[in-house]
């Protein structure tokens, strides 16, 4: 088996992130434009896990957003941890430098700065400022509380923000009954005014559930620091998962689980799927040493931040659509699904040539 671990850096947590960021680039692109020219039941159901559900309940593509924040929370030990002789100056520098970049590149991918509008701009409304809140408290958490406290701070999150949302009568209903009407969105309607995204997602009271789906993957990344045999790891990661995923559903009976404003419930339910898909992806490449299968999402999870806004602001399946024009003759109906493939192959082409000549985009 080959050391997989180089430069403090494990293989599988790459992988992981590619993984993710393939589900986010272009699954559910794809998967709604081969439905449309399928336009049967298998199609439409994988189209459906590919979207959102109007307001309660999960799909599989829930979990891509919390899974790209957990992957962010596994890293903070390995990154933090080789900064210890650093002092606390440069750290912190560190930390808030990655905490402005990462919120005016969401500022670019969502926000709408690329308009030069003012009537278009949204201050909170990407999953790169989710990101940044959570980092920026985890590493806080990380730097100045104990591994006990750090526990208390992740119980407080979810505890305080359950509490807030389910204020007695501030709506005059529970908040899990209908759509904008929670002291989630209703702060950030009152905080962001015009520069309010209009949909049916909160940002700023749910930084408490950013903070503790980070936070959650912090604690998966100090576990697979610790000294233990790497079987046991990964056999530890999935029991924390399955457990924690089990939680969620007895929780989410009184308090349901909803993304659009990350419920305290969906907190624990993705992170219990994204601790299991640790615990696999680990097995397979770090236990097993099982990696060649995995190089191309390696490809993708190593430049992450060049992907996910490469793929924001320029939409390759157009540019494939200039490219390869003349297939639309051949694929009919089905040729929007092919330029998606098209297009990916366009952006990992460019992910594989930086790769190539170790050429990374960091912040």
């Amino acid at each position: 088996m080959n050391k997989i671990i180089t430069n403090n850096r494990l293989m599988s947590v790459d992988v992981l992130r590619g993984f993710d960021l393939l589900m986010i680039i272009v699954a559910d692109r794809f998967f709604y434009n081969l439905n449309a020219a399928a336009k049967i039941d298998f199609t439409k159901s994988l189209a459906d896990q590919f979207e959102h559900p109007e307001w309660l309940g999960f799909h599989f593509y829930d979990v891509i957003m919390p899974l790209f924040l957990f992957v962010v929370g596994v890293v903070i030990p390995f990154s933090l941890g080789k900064r210890n002789a650093a002092s606390n100056q440069n750290v912190y520098a560190h930390i808030f430098r990655r905490f402005i970049i990462l919120f005016i590149l969401g500022w670019i991918v969502q926000g709408n700065l690329l308009f030069l509008d003012i009537s278009k701009f949204h201050i909170f409304s990407n999953t790169l400022q989710a990101i940044a809140v959570g980092y920026l408290f985890s590493c806080i958490a990380y730097l100045n509380l104990s591994k006990k406290g750090r526990y208390i701070f992740f119980a407080v999150c979810l505890i305080l923000y359950a509490v807030l949302l389910s204020v007695p009568d501030f709506f005059g209903h529970h908040f899990e009954l209908l759509p904008n009407k929670n002291l989630s969105i209703y702060i950030d309607q009152q905080v962001f005014g015009r520069f309010y995204d209009q949909t049916q997602y909160s940002w700023l009271l749910t930084g408490l559930g950013f903070t503790a789906t980070t936070l959650s993957g912090l604690f998966a990344g100090e576990l697979l620091l610790s000294s233990m045999p790497r079987p046991k790891i990964a056999l530890y990661l999935a029991v924390i998962g399955i457990i924690t995923f089990s939680i969620s559903l007895l929780i989410g009976i009184w308090h349901p689980i909803i993304k659009k404003i990350w419920t305290s419930s969906f907190v624990l339910f993705s992170s219990g799927i994204s601790f299991v898909l640790l615990a696999l992806f680990y097995w397979i490449i770090d236990v097993k040493g099982y990696t060649k299968w995995a190089y191309p999402f390696k490809v993708i999870g190593v430049n992450a931040i060049a992907a996910y806004v490469g793929s924001h602001v320029f939409n390759f399946s157009l540019i494939a659509k200039q490219v390869f024009y003349g297939f639309e003759q051949f694929t009919g109906s089905y040729y929007d699904a092919f330029c998606d493939l098209a297009g990916f192959g366009i952006l990992y082409f460019i992910l594989w040539y930086m790769h190539k000549n170790k050429t990374y985009i960091k912040v």
